[in-house]
């Protein structure tokens, strides 16, 4: 458990809060870009790290972001007008542009040369893979955007919904990989599955073991169970700095191809931005496990305007997720378990229910728990070395440390996880040597 300094130390995250000032050394997924679709499209607001900003692409394609109050009287620039590559304050006409410089002030005098003193806050952004990647650190020029593979190949995309509750819930529920088989398949047999496959092994050993290790940009963790005669089954999750999170099931079969991942984006310090990454058809040799293009029937609100308006799901806090007490009675099928519909909503629901920002000081881990408290001492760690010691956090200027991968493995009881899947671990990599009829499910993909 964290004390109760430690736990406002690593869930805090506005200006001035050491991890927020650690995450701001980081690029960050602040939106997607359908949210500003086309040149001129309306504006955007959009709340980063405890930081309120209007979004809005220029009229050049270009994406700024940038305060949301107009250096002249603080009026909200959300009003303003998106016209000829800026963004015009219609109090005064004060116009910027999507570096922050203001670039027309037609309320002086033509010979005043004031609009050269005044520049409003407004940060660097780049687009890869359907996201709108924001740095709000110090550096000059940025670093390179980390290489994430879901986000940099053919095919990538991304999606998002909003979860109402501290960033570090949404990513400890993404990296808590044993709670796949209460949460998410509570209610599936293991005998319902193909003999020998990972979700009967899965099914039928629902304690399990684990081990981690350290890498250079966050935690591995690898949860050990019994399989074939004399093999281990093998759910190897990542953990990277400052807030992704790569679980088994978004990498299917250990080197197959990109693993999806996670970024949980701290908007406030009581709401949460959940990006998922896939790279969607770059292998078309692996077996269906449906539609990946699809949100996962998240089944999202349209958009508002509001600063919290953004990517709100119909299953919220207002209605229990649309818990439904009749299917967990019968207690069949992916939903029967919880009784709450898409395994999204699920987790949603359950980290919705600690509360905005739940008192870690309470709580009484386990040895499954390996991963959560690994992860939180790297993050103390590196959030006092970057604080105490002023130490590089660990992946902010090496984009190369991000080039792993998630997944699952048979291996030999007799040898050692970490040198058996070192090579499938890596990104960017092919292997032929998978065997797919470990992968077959009737009705529990391992989520």
């Amino acid at each position: 458990m964290l004390s109760r300094e430690e736990n406002e130390l690593v869930c805090r995250t506005g200006p001035g809060t050491p991890m927020g000032e650690f995450m701001r050394q980081y690029w960050i997924p602040a939106m997607l870009s359908s949210e500003v679709p086309a040149a001129d499209s309306d504006l955007v607001r959009a709340l980063v790290l405890n930081e309120k900003l209007i979004a809005f692409r220029d009229t050049h394609g270009k994406v700024g972001l940038i305060q949301n109050h107009c250096p002249h009287r603080g009026a909200s620039l959300f009003f303003g007008r998106n016209e000829e590559a800026g963004i015009r304050c219609v109090y005064h006409g004060w116009k910027f542009d999507v570096s922050g410089a203001c670039i027309d002030m037609p309320n002086e005098p033509a010979e005043s040369d004031f609009k050269q003193k005044v520049k409003a806050v407004a940060y660097p952004t780049q687009e890869r893979g359907g996201v709108v990647w924001a740095y709000l650190g110090p550096l000059s020029p940025p670093p390179p955007l980390p290489d994430l593979e879901a986000n940099m190949l053919e095919g990538a995309q991304a999606f998002a919904i909003q979860h109402d509750h501290n960033w570090l819930q949404v990513l400890e529920g993404t990296i808590d990989t044993v709670h796949a088989v209460f949460l998410h398949a509570g209610s599936i047999r293991a005998e319902e599955q193909p003999p020998d496959t990972f979700a009967q092994w899965e099914l039928r050993q629902r304690a399990t073991a684990f081990e981690g290790i350290d890498t250079p940009v966050g935690a591995c963790y690898a949860a050990r169970r019994d399989a074939s005669p004399g093999h281990n089954y093998w759910r190897i999750a990542q953990f990277m700095m400052p807030f992704y999170g790569m679980s088994p099931a978004s990498g299917g079969l250990l080197g197959a191809g990109p693993s999806a991942l996670t970024a949980c984006v701290p908007m406030d310090d009581e709401h949460t931005l959940y990006v998922k990454f896939a790279a969607v058809g770059v292998d078309q040799n692996r077996p269906s496990r449906g539609n990946r293009t699809q949100t996962g029937g998240w089944r999202l609100l349209p958009n508002s305007t509001d600063w919290h308006g953004r990517f709100l799901s119909e299953a919220n806090t207002d209605n229990d997720y649309l818990l439904d007490r009749d299917v967990q009675r019968r207690n069949e099928g992916n939903n029967g378990y919880t009784g709450i519909p898409g395994g999204r909503q699920q987790d949603r629901a359950i980290t919705s229910s600690m509360g905005t920002i739940y008192d870690r000081s309470q709580e009484h881990l386990g040895t499954t728990d390996l991963l959560i408290i690994r992860t939180r001492r790297r993050l103390l760690e590196a959030v006092r070395g970057f604080t105490d010691a002023g130490a590089t956090p660990p992946g902010s200027i090496n984009p190369e440390l991000y080039r792993v991968r998630s997944g699952q493995a048979l291996l030999p009881k007799d040898v050692d996880w970490v040198a058996a899947t070192e090579d499938k671990r890596k990104a960017f990599t092919e292997h032929a040597d998978l065997d797919w009829s470990l992968t077959r499910s009737n009705r529990f993909a391992g989520v």
